[in-house]
């Protein structure tokens, strides 16, 4: 019986408080790193956005070279090579080749991106 006592004496481990601090400093980390992944999330969905807008411009111009009196329609889905991005919405607001506009606007981005004709992105 007492030489059971003196091994648990003896034996090594970590107290409460040790873990308890653990705990806390992770708890800490994972308040810091939530919100910025959430904003590295935004950049994203917003980069999808602005990528989508670039590869409109490219694929209207392919279209207009086929035919300069052809009409962009309101999603652009009458563009060869273009589709837009999961969660992008697209909105026409000239399909001309003289005045083509259009936003592009994730779901859960924050940036709604405006296309001109000349392919400036604001």
């Amino acid at each position: 019986m007492l030489t059971k006592m003196n091994r648990k004496r003896g034996e090594k481990g970590f107290t409460l408080i040790e873990l308890m601090i653990v705990i806390a400093i992770i708890g800490i980390l994972a308040a810091i790193a939530i919100p910025q992944f959430s904003a590295y999330r935004a950049r994203g969905y917003d980069a999808s956005a602005n990528a989508d807008a670039k590869n409109f411009y490219t694929a209207a111009q392919l279209f207009f070279s086929d035919d300069s009196t052809a009409t962009v329609d309101a999603t652009g889905s009458n563009l060869t090579g273009f589709s837009a991005s999961p969660g992008v919405t697209v909105a026409v607001s000239d399909g001309t080749i003289g005045g083509l506009a259009a936003t592009f606007v994730h779901s859960s981005g924050n940036t709604t991106y405006s296309l001109d004709k000349d392919g400036n992105i604001s």
